[in-house]
């Protein structure tokens, strides 16, 4: 026979109580923190989908703000690339003032005098910070002033004049990324934005002979370019020119020797890779890597093509030399290129804002998407959990009025 003891009354009533209290509590909590998940146990799927969507939704958010920074970025390139254009053009009428004959010498050293202190507000451009106190047009060396002055003397000057500027920045390779693999170029470089004319670089080393000694790499505007034992100058020419750098390379007919041409007006910047092979050492276009971004290229190179700080103090000393010929063909000629680059900069800072318009959209009509999704995974229904909540205190107070009834007499029953 089994005996049944007094007490599991009492522990199943415990039991039903502290279940009802659990529920109840859980109930407050999801409430209270306006989700139905509270921990994982609620919904293992669930949670699951909702950690995915929560992470996702974060990396749209630093999207969004990579985006605002790129286009803040871009608005403020363009007002600085606009004002250049704004001197730029002010320069142009002087020359063609300059070259119609009618002024005399010493009218054309007077206007040299202005065309001097507009070069010096275009260097100012040049090296100005941006909002966020880094340099707008040093690339990648965003805290290095990207132009430097050589200052000396000039035949017809009356003072001591800027002889030439020297590009000191780094390449634009910074980006921000505006969704998963996806990215937006930042910067526009000093060596793109103030150059005037697409630079050649010719070897006067004769190559037809030569091979790569040793496995290597060399850079051609920031891209790198793999060379192997054995490589030869064709070889290394059709290497180039498959890259992705805005260089087209070919082998000069007399000298028999590497020869660099930009697609487009900028700065040519060139590098071998430290350890290994010394290509363009060897082949005579570089005297060794930069140091400090100063110019590295051999002694024995012809290098061609100038910045639109070049083509100013040309058009500056023509009108000290009171030389209306020159002012007429190749100083108002410098001047139309220097402009002509700057609009296709322009447009291409215009360009890379209308892409970041577009991705801002894109990005604030995905947010609400995977918000909703979220919200599906993880959203508590109020009415639902309220109903649910007096419901559980409702069972909880009627095991409290069954137990008080059906529960034994106690010793305090009999000491009332």
């Amino acid at each position: 026979m089994t005996r049944v003891s007094t007490n599991m009354p009492v522990t199943d009533v415990q039991f039903n109580l502290r279940r009802q209290e659990e529920r109840a509590a859980d109930i407050m909590k999801q409430i209270g923190q306006q989700t139905r998940i509270t921990s994982l146990r609620d919904d293992p799927i669930a949670a699951a989908h909702a950690v995915r969507y929560d992470s996702y939704l974060a990396r749209l958010n630093r999207f969004e703000e990579n985006v605002k920074y790129a286009q803040d970025h871009y608005n403020n390139t363009h007002d600085y690339l606009t004002s250049t254009t704004d001197v730029l053009q002010r320069i142009r009428e002087l020359a063609v003032t300059a070259a119609n004959g009618v002024y005399s010498g010493d009218d054309l050293k007077i206007m040299a005098v202005e065309v001097n202190e507009l070069l010096k507000e275009l260097v100012s451009l040049s090296n100005v910070l941006g909002p966020d106190t880094k340099q707008a047009f040093a690339g990648d060396k965003l805290f290095t002033q990207p132009f430097r002055l050589v200052e000396g003397t000039v035949e017809g000057g009356p003072e001591t004049l800027i002889t030439r500027v020297e590009y000191r920045g780094a390449g634009a390779s910074r980006q921000v990324e505006i969704g998963d693999n996806m990215f937006l170029e930042l910067d526009i470089s000093g060596g793109e934005a103030f150059w005037a004319e697409k630079m050649q670089v010719f070897s006067t080393v004769d190559a037809t002979d030569y091979r790569v000694q040793e496995n290597g790499a060399f850079f051609i505007d920031g891209v790198e370019i793999s060379v192997a034992i054995g490589d030869t100058l064709p070889s290394i020419v059709a290497k180039i020119n498959d890259s992705a750098a805005p260089v087209k390379a070919y082998i000069d007919i007399d000298s028999r020797g590497l020869v660099l041409e930009g697609t487009n007006a900028h700065l040519i910047r060139a590098e071998d890779k430290t350890g290994g092979a010394t290509v363009l050492r060897d082949l005579g276009i570089i005297a060794g890597n930069m140091h400090n971004n100063a110019p590295n290229w051999s002694p024995t190179a012809r290098v061609a093509g100038g910045s639109v700080f070049d083509m100013v103090i040309r058009l500056r000393d023509g009108m000290l030399r009171g030389d209306q010929d020159f002012i007429g063909s190749q100083g108002i000629a410098g001047i139309d290129l220097s402009i002509n680059n700057m609009a296709y900069r322009l447009a291409d800072v215009s360009s890379r804002y209308e892409r970041a318009e577009f991705a801002w959209l894109r990005i604030n009509q995905q947010i609400p998407n995977v918000t909703r999704m979220y919200d599906r995974e993880t959203g508590l229904d109020m009415a639902t959990a309220i109903t649910d909540l007096k419901m559980a205190q409702n069972a909880h107070q009627a095991i409290l009025a069954t137990a008080a009834k059906l529960l034994p007499p106690s010793l305090l029953n009999f000491l009332r």
